[in-house]
């Protein structure tokens, strides 16, 4: 099963570019600049990463972001993902970048779009996989850092943008108070995909669909919290971004067996599952599969239709979602020809 799992072509929705980082290439970016305070020898920086809450983790998250001080560090970045990408099937993926994150470090505006740009093609050419771009405010930027980050989006708009999110803390950030920022982006024709109700309540899940107008939501897992949202999301067919490591990593679910997951599918809420920033957290899409198989008890035909959920959510050309729907029915006829089921 697992091999199966392993092998079905996949869509990555919900992964964070600098997250995604393998520690390697942390290693190697905190040898460069000691003075960040980033460990650069591998087993430290894995005790690093041990979060003790969603706060330490946006401290941690911060620190690492002041590595990354020029578009060649971005452009290793983006390649370095793709390769995480490859190695667990995945045929389109839209990564999450902050760009104020990357500006405030020194990156030049004009260098940060084309570094995102070369990236992209360069993971194009190597793996043939199809990227595409989420710009998003830390909501601990407030409403002007949106605003700066959609300026920035509407100026240089690197190939391959397609969305407007919102991450971060979102305790002190409600999302009704990023409405006309949403608003203004929507009428660009970015669409809206912030996250909401990782760590809040299931209000904030409300306020992003009626607020924000979402058209996906980045975790959502206290929706489980709210029977009239569940079947709300579920008959609006609203996918939730859902990654079960991260909310385990940083508190959100105390533990794995604990996760709300299976109770989401159950309720007909469309589920895709992603990694979130896989190289802080230490897994994989294909590790994501495997643990939800193994430790949810969610079936191998229900993770399949979280890929199809994937590529039905995705904000991606026709022909690519064609063509990941059709390697996902060969490849299930595949096993059942095997396996006899």
């Amino acid at each position: 099963m697992a091999g199966f799992l392993a092998a079905l072509p996949k869509v990555e929705l919900h992964v964070h570019l600098l997250g995604s980082a393998s520690v390697e290439t942390v290693s190697e970016l905190a040898g460069e600049r000691p003075e960040v305070g980033v460990p650069a020898d591998p087993a430290e920086l894995d005790r690093y990463y041990r979060f003790t809450d969603f706060a330490h983790f946006v401290e941690v998250y911060t620190a690492v972001n002041r590595l990354v001080t020029s578009g060649a560090a971005v452009v290793r970045l983006v390649t370095g993902l793709g390769d995480q990408l490859a190695a667990n099937n995945v045929r389109y993926a839209e990564v999450t970048v902050t760009p104020l994150s990357h500006l405030r470090r020194g990156i030049a505006a004009a260098e940060l779009a084309e570094a995102l740009s070369i990236g992209r093609r360069l993971v194009a050419e190597r793996h043939r996989i199809h990227l595409n771009w989420i710009f998003d405010v830390s909501a601990d930027d407030g409403v002007g850092g949106a605003f700066a980050t959609l300026d920035w989006i509407l100026r240089y708009q690197p190939d391959g943008t397609v969305g407007f999110g919102l991450g971060g803390p979102e305790l002190d950030a409600p999302r009704r108070l990023f409405r006309t920022a949403f608003e203004k982006a929507k009428a660009h024709g970015l669409h809206a995909v912030p996250h909401a109700g990782e760590c809040s309540d299931a209000d904030e899940i409300w306020s992003a669909l009626c607020d924000l107008g979402a058209e996906r939501i980045g975790h959502g897992i206290r929706a489980v919290t709210d029977r009239g949202l569940l079947a709300h999301l579920a008959r609006r067919c609203v996918t939730l971004e859902v990654c079960p490591s991260s909310n385990v990593r940083t508190g959100a679910v105390r533990a794995l067996d604990e996760h709300p997951l299976p109770a989401l599918l159950a309720a007909g809420v469309p589920v895709t599952l992603g990694t979130d920033d896989p190289g802080m957290f230490g897994t994989s899409l294909n590790r994501e599969y495997q643990l939800c198989h193994e430790r949810l008890g969610v079936s191998v035909a229900a993770l399949v239709d979280t890929v199809a959920a994937g590529i039905d959510a995705a904000f991606c050309p026709a022909h690519v979602a064609r063509a990941v729907r059709r390697e996902l029915t060969e490849s299930c006829h595949r096993f059942e020809r095997a396996t006899g089921r």
